[in-house]
């Protein structure tokens, strides 16, 4: 399995679903097996779980700079 794969797979899926992202908020796990299909190892899924939450943010943060920027440069 590739994990950055993975992760991409499941951000995109949570941007495009507010319930989903309300789930995953609750219970990041049981959501990243839900939509992966598989039960893994505690250790594994954590690392998945982190993954997502860190892209999650990466891309969050960088839309709100880019907004900041544009509006800095006065671009919108």
């Amino acid at each position: 399995m590739d994990i950055k794969e993975k992760i991409n797979e499941i951000v995109t899926k949570l941007k495009t679903d507010k319930t989903l992202q309300e789930k995953f908020k609750k219970n990041p796990v049981s959501v990243v097996e839900e939509l992966t299909g598989i039960d893994l190892p505690d250790d594994q899924i954590n690392k998945l779980v982190e993954g997502v939450k860190l892209k999650l943010n990466l891309d969050d943060a960088g839309g709100k700079l880019g907004g900041i920027l544009g509006g800095i440069l006065g671009k919108k």
